[in-house]
């Protein structure tokens, strides 16, 4: 009976017994240089080849209880977890896939030294080695290395199925016959196939390995026991491992990268030696087919240069419609039916406890307004999220994804970045947050960094309402034309800094040439889709939701905060008649000088700005709020721009910018589409990157923003 086990990664424990996730795998000095010893669990890593259903196999095993983190001192994502198998409990690692430990990216050097024990990393136990049936001449070079490494070694041959539809007559015993010795499991991570005998030969090799440890120790007891008049012991048949594949000195524990591409460098005739001879061994076994494949005739639509390209577009507008226009009825149930329904739990509530009385106190306020309203901005990201996951899902499943990676791959090389990062980019237009979880598509972590940080500069839906409002109060008839050049500037902006951080701190992302084996179109599977999604969206929701809550209460009670007694002389704690006169004005109107240069020198655009680091679709709200315009809620953003909001709005600029409204409103939108998206934004780029980086974003966009808007301004008066 096996039960999974959740994991965390904690940066704070104080020994071995509280370590969590990666942490369990590696030693501490890994981490901070200590000589703390490993969880003392059997370590089990996963290796293979990109595109073989490694992850996916290893999602099946796990469950839902597998933990997606940072590798130590990396933006390398891996994911971990542990299995209890009868009486004992296994810690498992997958690591990126790769197809050979010669690496050549952040990504397979942590595949690399998870498999070689490299650089901290504890030897692995057991070593699953994942094989693609249709394909298996290309699997099999990882696998002699990983044969010559010694370590216990059982090979999960996946697409078994496939490979049949597709003309093949090799059965699972034909992949046995490769490497005598080897336990060869045929799996499906889709359907969970063949994970009971995935396990039950994991645990044969764990019997095994100690079983030897006992020969070995008693073997070395005879050895040095034996004197000279007596022959030295012969060597029991159990400690003959099996024939490595080359003859060279694996490298040790303390060899560097380059040293290990030497010894790649050094074998790799012999590997190709032997691989052609496992091909042809497996090649005599089924007949030859040289009939175009359902594979092949539909590459040849899907990899067309222009029909590729189109369909590819009509891929992509489908993905971002999906994530604003069907994801919109669902953000609004949360946002207005669900939130009004607890509400009316929390006023009764209120009620029942202490009269109708409570529901004018300040903590029914910090209850709703600032908790809940946090609670229910979290629920608003799982439509959206939900939507790209599966979508996301799909598209990899499939196979198609790899294939636009192909078709978009020249476009992208501007920036450094290969084809697949368009989809994220295209995503970010509708929303940023689906755009970041998009990005787990990326093969290497420098590319994954790199366009998380582009992200926020793509003008999401959100900002939207801000363009209409204002372009509508400023720009007239030319409104369409405005908003237009707004995404114009993002595109622009997208590119500048891409190509400003490829020249600073992206200097080491080479561009390499593009080549990856384009896996085999498959039918996702509706319960493996469904549960990949709930782990995502767990794993976003419990990541980002603390810190969405957090700030937003923060929000709350800085607006809750009187600073004067106000126009009635009755402003209390919870209580404060107008903005301005709260905590929450005091500091907007000491930030409003920063922006003179920009022209909108002004609390109410200050103070709507700050709102909008916390979500963007409350800007123009907050601005109404501001100017004390209660009804505009009830108009379209159109509406709002033409009539009373727009007036109030125009009359400040005016004040602020010197008589150059329009300027300084130009400047306000700039400023709107390149300062950070949104506070959920921020929390998913930390949850998937770092604090640190979080950080980085978040002062990039606004000096990005504030340059932008003083240009725009000072160059917009003299015109």
């Amino acid at each position: 009976m096996e039960h999974a086990e959740h994991t965390e990664h904690s940066e704070h424990s104080g020994g071995h017994h509280h370590r969590r996730g990666l942490a369990v795998l590696l030693p501490s000095q890994h981490h901070h240089m200590g000589h703390e010893a490993p969880s003392g669990n059997p370590r089990i890593v996963f290796m293979g080849n990109p595109n073989v259903g490694k992850s996916t196999l290893f999602n099946a095993v796990l469950g839902t209880n597998a933990t997606v983190m940072n590798a130590p001192g990396t933006t390398v994502l891996v994911e971990s977890g542990a299995l209890r198998h009868g009486e004992a409990t296994w810690d498992f690692i997958d690591t990126p896939g790769t197809a050979s430990l010669d690496a050549i990216s952040p990504d397979e050097q942590v595949s690399s030294e998870a498999a070689m024990a490299r650089n901290g990393y504890p030897q692995p136990d057991v070593i699953v080695a994942v094989m693609d049936a249709t394909s298996p001449s290309k699997s099999l070079y990882l696998l002699s290395q990983l044969i010559d490494l010694g370590r216990p070694l059982v090979v999960a041959v996946s697409m078994l199925d496939l490979a049949k539809r597709q003309g093949s007559t090799l059965e699972i015993g034909d992949f046995a016959a490769l490497v005598p010795g080897v336990p060869f499991i045929q799996v499906d991570g889709r359907t969970g196939k063949g994970k009971t005998e995935l396990l039950d030969a994991i645990d044969r090799q764990l019997s095994a390995a100690q079983a030897v440890q006992a020969i070995q120790s008693t073997y070395d007891t005879a050895q040095s026991a034996h004197t000279s008049a007596q022959p030295v012991p012969p060597q029991p048949a159990q400690l003959q491992p099996i024939p490595p594949v080359t003859t060279a000195a694996i490298p040790d524990r303390e060899a560097t990268q380059d040293e290990v591409s030497a010894w790649a460098q050094q074998t790799s005739d012999e590997r190709f030696t032997w691989i052609a001879g496992k091909v042809t061994e497996l090649n005599r076994k089924q007949p030859a087919v040289d009939k175009p494949t359902f594979s092949d005739k539909l590459d040849r639509l899907l990899l067309h240069p222009i029909a590729g390209i189109v369909i590819f577009l009509a891929a992509m507008y489908a993905v971002f419609e999906a994530t604003t226009t069907l994801a919109g009825p669902l953000i609004d149930w949360f946002d207005v039916t669900f939130r009004q329904w607890l509400t009316d739990g929390i006023d009764w509530a209120f009620t029942l406890v202490a009269g109708k009385e409570a529901l004018a106190g300040w903590f029914h306020g910090l209850i709703v307004d600032g908790l809940l309203d946090g609670f229910v901005t979290v629920l608003t990201f799982i439509p959206p999220m939900g939507i790209m996951f599966i979508i996301l899902s799909l598209l990899e499943d499939s196979g198609y994804l790899a294939r636009a990676a192909f078709v978009m791959d020249k476009a992208m090389r501007a920036i450094g970045l290969d084809g697949r990062a368009f989809l994220p980019l295209v995503v970010g237009f509708g929303c940023n947050l689906p755009a970041l979880a998009s990005t787990r598509t990326l093969p290497d972590s420098r590319q994954r960094l790199l366009t998380g940080l582009l992200i926020p500069f793509t003008s999401c839906s959100a900002r939207l309402s801000v363009y209409i409002v204002l372009a509508y109060a400023f720009f007239g008839r030319y409104a369409g034309l405005a908003i237009f050049l707004m995404y114009v500037a993002s595109i622009v902006i997208i590119l500048a800094v891409g190509l400003a951080l490829r020249k600073t701190q992206f200097r080491d992302l080479h561009t390499q040439p593009f080549a990856m084996g384009l896996p085999p179109y498959q039918m996702p599977k509706v319960l493996q889709l469904g549960k990949s999604v709930a782990l995502r969206l767990w794993a976003f929701i419990t990541g980002a939701s603390s810190i969405i809550i957090t700030m937003i209460v923060i929000v709350w009670l800085l607006s809750a905060m009187p600073i004067s007694a106000g126009a009635a002389g009755n402003n209390t704690f919870g209580h404060v008649d107008e903005v301005e006169n709260s905590l929450y004005g005091a500091v907007a109107s000491g930030v409003a000088p920063a922006f003179e240069p920009a022209g909108f020198n002004d609390w109410h655009a200050s103070a709507a700005l700050i709102t909008g680091f916390v979500a963007k679709e409350v800007v123009v709200g907050s601005m109404a709020q501001s100017y004390a315009i209660h009804n505009s809620g009830n108009e379209s953003e159109q509406q709002q721009g033409t009539g009373t909001l727009g007036q109030a709005v125009r009359a400040s600029f005016e004040r602020s910018s010197g008589g150059h409204a329009s300027a300084a409103a130009a400047a306000f939108m700039i400023f709107v589409l390149a300062y950070t998206p949104c506070l959920a934004t921020i929390a998913e780029i930390r949850r998937q990157y770092s604090g640190k980086i979080a950080l980085q974003s978040v002062g990039m966009g606004l000096v990005v923003a504030y340059i932008l808007a003083i240009a725009v301004f000072q160059i917009g008066r003299l015109l």
